[in-house]
């Protein structure tokens, strides 16, 4: 259970994970190490999953974006998954409820790499068919929300 202390954490490292510990502890009016022990303590219990930038995929070249919904045989769900989860370019990948099965997006620099990237979907057993479309414009993405 979050209290209010780790909630302003969360809160402040979705907004700006950059700096020190001594910044961020002084914006939460909190001593470093109490800051430190209390991350720590996020880390261990999976509430905090990693640090990073946030790129937009466009400026790095990856002029192809796509969701593809995926139907798998049944009780392969999780091994078909995982060989998705490996392919080069798959940038996530999801188990969903409804037709289809799971849901990737996916990224490519160009036509023939996203068609590649497509078709491999196809050559992993299990893999019954798929539905894809092409990301034409980006309203909204960020993971940098009001979780807590």
């Amino acid at each position: 259970m979050l209290d209010s202390t780790d909630t302003e954490i969360l809160r402040e490292l979705s907004r700006n994970c950059r700096g020190s510990y001594r910044e961020l502890a002084s914006r939460l009016k909190i001593h470093p190490t109490t800051l430190i022990s209390r991350m720590q303590k996020l880390e261990k219990s999976g509430v905090i999953v990693g640090y990073g930038a946030h790129l937009d995929l466009t400026k790095l070249g990856f002029e192809f974006l796509g969701v593809v919904q995926i139907k798998i045989a049944k009780g392969k769900l999780l091994e078909a998954q995982e060989k998705i989860s490996k392919i080069r370019g798959v940038v996530a990948v999801y188990d969903v409820t409804g037709e289809y099965d799971s849901v990737a997006l996916v990224a490519a620099k160009g036509r023939e790499q996203f068609s590649g990237l497509l078709k491999s979907f196809l050559s992993i057993p299990f893999v019954e068919h798929t539905n894809t479309q092409v990301i034409l414009k980006t309203v909204k993405e960020t993971w940098q929300f009001e979780a807590v």
